[in-house]
């Protein structure tokens, strides 16, 4: 069963599980280049999904590929000389496109011995020799053609004649930066939305405070000229009353009797 045929419903979790995940063609690169440089990133403490060791057994291949892209906040993509002859690594590519256009996931493209410029003409010349091996797929080939182009007309890494290691070196760098530049921006982010809600609790803590210190102080005033406050105290904390009450004290003179509010004749 091919993966595309797979439930792709994109997530709206950002939770990764994985860091990165390894699109590779197995015959390719499984034992050298691709094994060399999950090493490189397992080494700095980067979680990797590579699927001979992470795939679980007895569970479907074609819905644990899927969803281990989907749980991962990097995907690199190896690309090799046979990389566009396999069905498995395209449907892989085509899922890799959705997270990236859907989830914001980042995709780093490698070409492994490979001119990035070539890549879809390969695969031209692959659906053209094979084209009976594509078999019920051949309706995907456009899907397949059309993330092809998107995924190689990013900026990535060519290899060329480079030292292997070197190269790899590099590679994990760059991982380790964008994954420390993520979890800068999300701490931020978590940083900024709690500090949002301590100034919310500060300013309903203070607006309280300071009522209650007028209500005291309304209180305190109203009782040294012994004025009665009648109904509610917050009616009489506007600035009509502080201008009146604090600023004119004797406007008013007051009945010690009845304690009710006298104006002065």
């Amino acid at each position: 069963m091919s993966i595309l045929r797979a439930s792709y419903g994109s997530s709206s979790s950002t939770s990764w599980k994985y860091d990165v995940f390894l699109s590779f063609r197995g015959v390719d690169t499984r034992k050298n280049f691709t094994d060399h440089l999950y090493n490189g990133l397992i080494r700095e403490g980067i979680k990797v999904f590579k699927d001979d060791r992470d795939l679980e057994k007895g569970k479907s291949i074609s819905v644990q590929l899927p969803n281990a892209i989907q749980e991962s906040c990097i995907s690199v993509v190896v690309f090799s000389r046979d990389y566009v002859s396999s069905s498995w690594c395209l449907d892989e590519l085509v899922k890799i496109v959705d997270c990236k256009n859907n989830m914001g996931q980042t995709v780093i493209p490698i070409f492994y011995h490979v001119n990035p410029s070539l890549v879809i003409g390969q695969f031209e010349v692959a659906h053209g020799q094979h084209q009976e091996g594509f078999g019920d797929n051949i309706k995907n080939v456009q899907i397949w053609r059309n993330a092809l182009m998107e995924i190689t007309n990013l900026s990535g890494r060519e290899l060329k004649d480079r030292y292997e290691a070197e190269f790899i070196e590099g590679v994990v760098k760059e991982i380790s930066s964008k994954l420390s530049s993520s979890t800068s921006t999300s701490a931020s982010t978590s940083t900024s939305a709690s500090n949002l809600i301590n100034l919310k609790r500060l300013v309903t803590a203070s607006a309280t405070a300071v009522i209650t210190c007028l209500e005291n102080l309304v209180m305190q005033e109203a009782h040294a000229h012994t004025i009665r406050v009648v109904g509610p105290i917050t009616q009489y904390l506007t600035p009509f009353f502080f201008f009146k009450f604090f600023f004119e004290p004797t406007i008013y003179q007051t009945s010690p009797l009845s304690r009710a509010q006298v104006p002065k004749s």
